[in-house]
């Protein structure tokens, strides 16, 4: 056993869970890992963290959101346990009913765990974001939409990037995300979304939500989260669905229609740019292909997006300069050496 498992055992023999057996959970496209605890003297199971901070996790982060969360009487697990040193949390199981899974079981609850899931956001917006998160600026929006032209554009068309055709994507993600207002920021969790968000059917209210990975909220404008859920990368939700549930959001804090809507069509621009980075990253960088699938339906989002007349010229960069993500296109990103 390495130091770290060691430590990880010392930890596990600290809170308690020495006699538990562990079960490896799913991985997501982060640096964490995660296990499920059974032990039969105790009356619940646990969730064990595994994110080792010399390669950029952040569980401080994790704890500060949690208890921002937890003070607004919303369902993030209880921390059970903390190792700050070596980047281990032990947590409340909230169990397995992620809103992905349960509504591919039973498609008739679809609507009613999206309006819960609306209404957590409702909830949330009510309340200004905590002084100690940081602002989602200008600053944060092109760094991550950067991740566009670093990493998909030239995959998807085999060669560098100009940097003229690169200034000019820096200077209309500027221009866009500057009409996004920034008074009244509220709390950003930026991945919420229905591989993230767990069915707790015996809780009430909003507290039948469960909350997960939201370590990195930043402070920003409250249609964040609403694209992030709408225009999921990962799970299709048809235009219907989208519509009546912005619908919902807007009918229940009676924000102002069209410069909300600007908002949204601009951050879910921006945040599609960015994932189509990132997916393209997860397999050149870790050798995660799976997510290269899932880039054709983001392709989708993008193009709605794009369809505000705020983002005409970012439309028309995106149509002189960047190859969708078809399926030759996709081969051509698997074929890339640093992928193989």
């Amino acid at each position: 056993m390495d130091n770290r498992g060691l430590a990880l055992q010392t930890f596990v023999q600290a809170n308690g869970w020495q006699d538990a057996e562990r079960v490896e959970l799913a991985a997501d496209a982060s640096t964490r890992s995660y296990d499920r605890l059974f032990c039969p003297v105790k009356t619940r199971s646990a969730v064990l963290m595994n994110a080792p901070v010399d390669i950029g996790s952040n569980i401080k982060a994790f704890i500060q959101v949690t208890e921002i969360l937890r003070g607004y009487e919303f369902s993030a697990p209880e921390i059970l346990g903390v190792d700050l040193e070596n980047g281990f949390l032990l947590l409340e199981d909230l169990g397995d009913d992620l809103f992905a899974k349960v509504c591919l079981t039973d498609g008739s609850l679809e609507a009613a765990l999206y309006q819960s899931a609306i209404d957590l956001l409702v909830a949330l917006h009510w309340h200004p974001a905590a002084p100690e998160i940081a602002p989602y600026n200008i600053k944060a929006y092109l760094r991550e939409a950067r991740l566009f032209t670093q990493w998909y554009l030239p995959a998807a068309t085999g060669a560098p990037v100009d940097r003229d055709v690169s200034a000019a994507f820096d200077r209309l993600i500027c221009e866009v995300c500057t009409l996004v207002p920034n008074s009244n920021p509220v709390l950003v969790q930026r991945d919420y979304h229905a591989e993230n968000l767990l069915w707790l059917p015996d809780r009430e209210g909003i507290k039948r939500v469960g909350l997960l990975d939201y370590q990195d909220a930043l402070a920003g404008h409250p249609a964040y989260d609403l694209v992030s859920l709408l225009e999921d990368a990962r799970r299709d939700t048809s235009v219907m669905l989208q519509s009546e549930m912005l619908q919902r959001y807007l009918d229940k804090t009676g924000v102002e229609e069209a410069n909300f809507k600007q908002a949204y069509s601009i951050l879910g621009a921006q945040r599609n740019l960015k994932i189509l980075g990132i997916f393209t990253r997860l397999y050149l960088r870790d050798g995660k292909a799976q997510y290269l699938d899932l880039m054709a339906g983001v392709w989708v989002h993008l193009q709605r997006d794009l369809e505000h007349p705020s983002l005409a010229g970012l439309q028309r960069w995106i149509a002189q300069n960047v190859p969708e993500p078809s399926e030759a296109i996709v081969v051509k990103i698997r074929a890339t050496t640093s992928g193989a």
